[in-house]
């Protein structure tokens, strides 16, 4: 019996240190912002159902209200939308403003191919 104690203790020690959080897609808005109206209007309501929301889901923060503690060490920089890709709490790509729906998921895509999360199409 205290080998299964101590062997679950060691899985829950070293699990946790051992597995990597998905990424995220942090998209910095502002109201008023035309770009980001229209990224709304052309990507938004289809974004949650392709291979790169599934790969990193979108969060919106508004750059009016206070930075959340986890994104402390992300610049979003003066720009609205930025789109930073975000994994493990660092940057690892960033889009700045809205390209279109025309060249937003390339964009994307090859942020997260770079860092090794390619979206898993289905």
């Amino acid at each position: 019996m205290n080998r299964i104690i101590a062997f679950a203790l060691t899985v829950a020690v070293v699990l946790p240190a051992t597995t990597s959080r998905a990424a995220e897609l942090v998209m910095f808005e502002r109201p008023g912002c035309a770009w980001c109206a229209r990224f709304n209007a052309e990507i938004a309501p289809i974004y949650g159902k392709t291979a790169e929301s599934r790969t990193a889901p979108l969060r919106r923060i508004d750059l009016k209200a206070p930075l959340p503690a986890d994104l402390a060490g992300i610049d979003p920089g003066p720009f609205t939308p930025t789109f930073v890709v975000v994994q493990e709490g660092r940057e690892i790509g960033r889009i700045r403003g809205y390209p279109g729906n025309a060249f937003f998921f390339g964009l994307l895509d090859r942020i997260l191919s770079n860092a090794g999360s390619e979206p898993e199409r289905s």
